[in-house]
């Protein structure tokens, strides 16, 4: 049924200004605006396209929405580190003191958008 459909995926905040700000300028993607829409489309490399909305009574998400796959996950949080983002811990994961977890899968770091959505970066081989 949707083998020939482009799907995309979207996510909500509470300030279109604050997440095109976080998005374009701390995590330098690519990032339109669709203002008689009051939307925002991340433009990710390899053509995925991620709406972005405002909804006023915006309630985070309690999951990560968004995975930014890395070469190198040191690398990626020092420098998200030096653009003022702040990494999350979490109890349940063993996180060294950049906040990076390497237990278990691949080596993952948490952080928040100014919505309070959870994001991550991971480092892919």
């Amino acid at each position: 049924m949707f083998e020939n459909t482009k799907a995309f995926s979207s996510f909500a905040v509470d300030d279109l200004g604050r997440a095109k700000e976080f998005y374009g300028q701390t995590l330098g993607v690519r990032v339109t605006e669709d203002t008689a829409m009051g939307l925002l489309t991340l433009h990710i490399e390899g053509g995925a396209q991620i709406l972005v909305y405002p909804k006023g009574d915006h309630v985070p998400a309690t999951y990560t929405v968004l995975n930014f796959p890395v070469p190198d996950i040191d690398q990626a949080v020092e420098g998200l580190a030096a653009r003022g983002v702040t990494f999350e811990r979490y109890p349940q994961f063993e996180q060294d003191d950049k906040g990076v977890s390497r237990a278990e899968g691949p080596a993952i770091a948490w952080f928040k958008d100014p919505a309070g959505n959870t994001l991550a970066v991971l480092q892919v081989d």
